[in-house]
Order: structure tokens, then sequence, then C-alpha cells
């Protein structure tokens, strides 16, 4: 796009690359930013809402999307970002993985057209500087040195890892026994597979990153940019099955997956698992990220002709004709559709420029399930029929049926991630708005399924890789003691000083006879995480519950009145679970005051000179309402056409006061109380019901807090904003202040008050001058 600026950030693991695009992004009005995994999507998406609540913030995957009704800010993974979608800043992640055999075309696609309106960024690895410099000569290429150092370790046997590892394997198989060596000899370990579900995932991580295990095993996905506690890794393997072969791993591979060593400024290592060895050469590139450079990126059309299925197969062989780019041809969206276009009843229904095109979309479901080609082939054609039929629907009893066997949390491990996969598929169909008649429905349906799978598969994976009751032979080594031989949950229950030693003596007995015994508990935590803004309820106190009643926590003081902390409940969870909900009650929180500060933030008017926008400064700052003396300067310098444009915005500039009067009414009201609680506690006042126009003061609450919760200080009274200038303009058309009496049931106050504020309102100078006279007060 002509104007943006392009950047590439380039350099090794541990830069810094991906923080620095998420906060440049959020300098912009409006972003997006893709990433290689869902799994990372959601990570950032989830410390990005933690700042500005989700109702600014669009997550966007094959198989989930959340977007919020007025999105600024776009979190997807670089396949689902959406390609017309106008914002001010692009940025795309790991673009290395333009020359991935399988994904390499869709990052290339990016690298050369995926643009925002004023600033776009590519980051990833320092390798690809070449083919940057070639393919976007006028990009700027910016480098970061690594924050912490990475060294070698050799090679160590399991048993003397140092705690805080992380062990990579790159199978199923591999991963499952080298998970059991460290149950039977150092308590147990986490799993991470690309093949589980966020949930499942976040649940893994939260034991490792709580200290509830000290290892986790995972395949290369943990490569890919999630920030772990790690300070060290150790393969356990160096050659992989890539889809195609079983190949050895190159060298920036290895130089990626170890780089999750040592996060921000603490240093880590690398090595191998005894008796495997890294070569002495290798190890030393490792150290200095010093990698072969790309010279090739993976490419294919995106100029599509949907003529014609055969057009359409010709077009996706278009030769690239640069020599820096290879023709993508092992894709299994192209296979699909050659596959599918030797069968004639496809042929038969695909004619036509639209119905080639909804042919084309059914071929880039992606085969989660990895079974046989021809079984993914199959469901393509079925998919397809029931689409191109007279219904232009999803048969609801053919999906019901396949979706419903699908839905059985039974079985083991491997039985429950083939189950996620399948449900996988449904999800990402149900996610096209225009398969199915109900689509929220569908998306809640496979989401419900894969949510019990999902804490399913968490509990069998603990079961199998952490929960035990003998000690093994690194325990046996600690002592003969008691605590030595049991599992981390039964010596938490043991040591009555740590914190979570009265809920692991609870659940230690049940987890030795079921296993199951934390599945509801962990269910209740994640539809927490899940809940919609709506299903989280604040009290005027700052009290924070959910639909069920039961409390969450409560708003305490944070930086500013505008961003209040959040205080957990005491709940009866272990630290990862609570470090997730509390990331999710923060997310309220900022949605709390986006929601709250919506009338002046939304409806803004634009080109406004600096007088005016300082009022919107110290409106914002008093939640929705400011004193006119503390904004003279502003006011005086306010041009006749600013004052316009903020009274079209619903901006009152009055005589006393400056407010809004959708920041008045009652929820809004409630909302001002309990961040204004939250930041001055004891102190704070709290605004009385909306019918209430006006409320004594005390000794102990600042007027600045009053004025916060729009009722600002009058004499010895706090009068509702609106009211105040209801007030003043009636006085001014009666000419004076009126009897004590008249003006008492203006400002809801004893007639004993009245005159003070009336005073206070108009000024004391005033106030004189317009005081009636005695006799007529009298008659009052």
């Amino acid at each position: 796009m002509i104007g943006s600026r392009v950047t590439a950030v380039l350099g090794p693991t541990n830069t810094g690359k991906t923080h620095r695009a998420v906060e440049r992004m959020l300098e912009h009005e409006s972003g997006m930013i893709g990433l290689p995994l869902r799994l990372l999507a959601r990570e950032v998406y989830d410390r990005i809402t933690a700042r500005l609540g989700e109702q600014r913030v669009a997550l966007v995957t094959g198989e989930e999307k959340r977007v919020p009704r007025r999105p600024q800010y776009w979190v997807c993974t670089v396949e689902a970002m959406p390609r017309n979608l106008e914002v001010e800043f692009v940025a795309v992640d790991e673009i290395q993985l333009a020359s991935h055999p399988q994904r390499g075309h869709v990052f290339t696609e990016r690298l050369q057209g995926a643009r925002g309106t004023k600033e776009t960024w590519f980051m990833g690895a320092a390798s690809m500087q070449p083919m940057i410099g070639e393919l976007l000569p006028a990009a700027r290429i910016q480098s970061f040195p690594r924050l912490s150092r990475l060294a070698f370790a050799g090679a160590e046997k399991l048993a003397r890892l140092p705690q805080r590892s992380a062990i990579v394997a790159f199978s199923m198989q591999e991963v499952y026994e080298v998970a059991e060596r460290l149950r039977a000899t150092r308590g147990g370990a986490a799993v991470v597979l690309g093949a589980l579900s966020p949930r499942t995932r976040n649940a893994q991580v939260a034991m490792f990153q709580s200290g509830e295990v000290e290892y986790i095993v995972a395949t290369d996905a943990i490569g890919m940019g999630l920030n772990l506690d790690v300070k060290h890794v150790a393969f356990a393997a160096l050659r992989k099955f890539d889809g195609r072969d079983v190949r050895d791993l190159e060298a920036a591979e290895i130089g990626q997956i170890a780089g999750r060593a040592g996060r921000y400024t603490s240093d880590g290592s690398f090595g191998t698992l005894a008796p495997l060895t890294l070569p002495q050469g290798l190890a030393n590139a490792v150290e200095a990220h010093r990698f072969p450079a790309v010279r090739r990126l993976v490419w294919r059309n995106a100029d599509l002709d949907t003529s014609s299925i055969d057009d359409l197969l010709a077009s996706l062989r278009r030769s690239p004709g640069r020599r820096s780019l290879v023709l993508q041809e092992s894709a299994e969206d192209a296979a699909a559709l050659a596959r599918l276009a030797q069968d004639p009843a496809i042929r038969a229904r695909a004619q036509g420029r639209e119905a080639v095109e909804l042919l084309w979309e059914v071929c880039r479901i992606p085969d989660y399930r990895k079974l046989l080609f021809e079984s993914h082939v199959a469901l393509l054609a079925e998919i397809f029929g029931n689409l191109a039929g007279p219904r232009c629907f999803l048969d609801e009893a053919w999906m019901a049926e396949r979706v419903q066997e699908i839905d059985d949390p039974a079985g083991d491990i491997d039985t429950l991630i083939a189950r996620i996969s399948a449900i996988r598929t449904w999800t990402y169909v149900s996610n096209q708005g225009r398969w199915v008649k109900d689509p929220a429905a569908w998306q809640e349906r496979t989401a419900a399924i894969e949510d019990r799978l999902s804490d399913a598969l968490h509990e069998r994976l603990v079961q199998r890789f952490v929960e035990k009751s003998g000690g093994g032979k690194a325990r046996a080594a600690q002592g003969p003691t008691r605590k030595a031989a049991l599992t981390r949950a039964e010596a938490r229950a043991m040591d009555k000083a740590n914190p979570f030693g009265k809920l692991a003596a609870l659940k230690a007995p049940q987890a030795r006879e079921a296993g199951g015994a934390s599945t509801d508990e962990a269910r209740w935590v994640e539809s927490v995480v899940a809940a919609r803004h709506a299903a989280i309820v604040v009290d005027e106190s700052g009290r924070i519950t959910v639909e069920d009643g039961r409390e969450l926590g409560r708003l305490v003081r944070g930086s500013s009145l505008l961003l209040p902390d959040v205080k957990l409940a005491a709940l009866e969870l272990g630290a990862g679970a609570r470090a997730r909900i509390t990331r999710r009650l923060v997310a309220f929180a900022r949605d709390l005051v986006e929601e709250l500060c919506a009338p002046l933030r939304a409806h803004a008017p634009r080109g406004l000179g600096a007088a005016a926008r300082g009022i919107l400064y110290q409106l914002e700052q008093g939640l929705g309402t400011a004193r006119a003396e503390d904004a003279a300067a502003q006011i005086e310098g306010l041009a006749p056409e600013d004052r316009d444009k903020l009274a079209a915005a619903g901006i009152v500039v009055g005589a006393r006061v400056l407010y809004v009067p959708a920041m008045l009414k009652g929820p809004a009201l409630s909302r001002r109380s309990a961040l204004v609680a939250a930041f001055a506690g004891p102190r704070a006042p709290r605004a009385p019901g909306p019918s209430v126009v006006s409320m004594p003061t005390t000794r102990i609450a600042e007027m600045s807090l009053y004025t916060a919760v729009g009722y600002p200080v009058f004499g010895p009274r706090a009068v509702r904003a609106d009211v105040v200038e209801k007030v003043i303009a009636a006085i001014e058309a009666d000419g004076g202040l009126p009897p004590a009496g008249k003006l008492a049931g203006w400002l809801g106050c004893p007639a004993k008050e009245a005159a003070k504020v009336g005073a206070a309102l108009l000024g004391e100078a005033r106030a004189e001058a317009a005081a009636p006279e005695p006799a007529r007060e009298a008659k009052v």
C-alpha cells in the first residue's frame, strides 16, 4: 500500500521481536498481527486484553472467532488474517516460515501483499535478511541483540537435568516415553503437543509455570514463540518426520527451539539427552546465532481463476516468475482439489464461478485428523455435496450425527487427542457462517465438546505423567522420609506452611482413587476464563462475582483511576488457575472502563483544537465529569466550532461543571462508584440511586472523588452534575435565588443547607447580589 512504511525486525530468539511489534501496534489507532500458531495467537490475545479489555480486541483463527462489535486490534493466525481489513498497522511474526514446504506460500503472500495503511512489520530470523532485501528493497531492517546468553551444556542424563527444563522430542511416542521416565524419577512433567487444544495446553503449561511440576516435555511446537519459564532445553532427538520423510533437524530449527531457554534477561542453556550428542560446530553456531541464509521462499499464485475447476488448477500451478520463489507443490488444499476434480459428480456440481469458489473453500478445510488422505477427501466431498445441493446448507441431522459420535470424554490420551482433532474440523466448518443454518449455536456446541474433551485429556495427562503413589529413584535419593515418596499434591498436604496445603490435603486421597477429582473445578475455571463480559458483575464497592454468584475478587487501587488492579478472592485453586482467572479479571476491569468511557471515546469528534482535546482529557480523568474552574483555561480557549462539535457529541460545557449525560445514568454511576471505591478505598463516596440529585459530604472524602462519581461538591452537599446546571439555569431564569424551600426542592436537600449550596453554585459575590429579601423568605 502506497505510503506504508515497511520494517523487518530480524534476529535470534528472545530479542523481544513479538513484544516490540505488539507495543508498536498499540501505538496506532488500529492494527492486526498474524502469528504462526493458534496457541501463540491466544497467548498474545490474552496479553493484550489484560491491558485493553476484550471489547477492543478480536481473536481470529481457523477454529475460533472472538470478534467484538468494534474491535481496534486483531490477533490472528497468519492463515486467518482477514485480507480486506484496513488497519493502520500490520505485523506478521516468524516470517522465515515463508520457506516452509507446506505453509510457506501463505507467509510469502503476506510478505508480498499484507500492508497497514501507515506501517507494516515483519518479524523473524536474521537468515531472512537476503530475501527481505530482494523482495522488499525499500524495507528498513532492524535487529536487536538477544536479551540473555544462550550456552551449550553438552549431553546429560535425564535424571540429572536441572529443574525448569524442557525436553523436546519429535513424535508423540517419544514425548510419552520421556514423560513416563520423568514421572518415575522426578515427580512428573507437563506435556505440550501440537495436537493439544488451547484449553489442555493452557492447563498443562499452567502446571509448569506455577511450579506444580518442574519439567515440561514438548514437541517442536514449543519453538514458535510460546513464552515459558524454561532455563534449559534438552533435545531427546535430532531427527523428525516432516510430513514426507524422516530427516535431520536443520541448524536454524535447532536454534529456534534451543532459544526458548532463558527468557528476558535470564540466561539459558541447551543440550541433549545422553547418549545423544550434538556436533560441537553446530552447538557453536547455535550459541552465536549463526545460520545459513534463506535463499528460496515457497510461493503460490494468489490471483486465482475460478471460472472452472481446470482453470483453478491451472492458476494454482502458475510459475512464480522469479528464481528465488519456488512453486508450492505439496499443499493439502491443492491436492484435495486435484483429487476431487477426478470425481464426475463433483465436476457436475462445480459449474460456474460461484460453485468453483465454494469447492475451493471446502478444499481449504484443514486435515486436522491426519488420517488417510483419502478419508479426508471423502469428507470434503460429502461437505461439498451438501453445500452445493438445493439447501445450500449442511444437513443438520447429518452434521449432528458426526458431531455426536465425537462427544465422548472416555478413552485414553491418544483417543481423546484424536477426538479433539476431529471436533476441530466441525468447529472450523461452523465458523464458516454461510455453511450452517445457525452458526452461533453450532459454534457453541462444538466448543463445548472440545472443552469437555480437553478437560478429560488434561486429567488423563496428569494421571499418567504426574500423579503417582510410590517414590522414584530421585526421590528415594532425597532421603528415607515419608514425604520423599509422596506425590507433589500429597507432599503439599503434609506441608502446613505451603499456601496450597489445605487444598492439597483435601484433594490428595481423591486424586489417588479417581484421578479426576478436580475436573469440575477445572471446568469452572475455564468457564470463568472464557466468560462473556456481561457474565461477570461488579457492584458499587468493587466486588466482582460471576453469574452463579461466586465471588471472584475485587477491584483495587491501580496506577490510576482508569487503570484499576484486581485482587483475587480466597479461591482454593492452584497457582496456574489463579493466574488465569486474574488475567481474565484484569481484562474485565479494562472492559469496564472502556464501557463506561465509550460515550467519550467512541463518539469523540475529530479535528478538535488543543483546548477541546484538553476538555476531553479532563472529562475522561474525572470519569465523565469535571469542574469548570479546573478547566477554565481550556474553556477560555475553546473555539466556537469546537464547542459546537462537543455539544453534538453529547458533551455539556456548563457554567460550573462539564459532564457527559450518558455517564450519569444508573449503570454508569454504579461503574463510577466501583472505580472510585477501588482507587480510594474506605474514603470513597458512593453515588446514590439515580433518582437522588444530591447527597451530604463527609470530611474523609476528597472533593475530586465526589466529582468522579458524578456529584461535584458545592457547599455542604455533592450535587449531580446535570442538576447543577439545571439549577443555575433556573436561578438565572428567576432573576435570583428563590426562597430556601423552593431551592431545597430543586436540590433535594434540607432547607437549612439550600442557601449555602446556592451560594456555592453561583459564587459568593453573585449569590449575595441575587439573595431574596428576608421577608419573602419568611413567607415560605
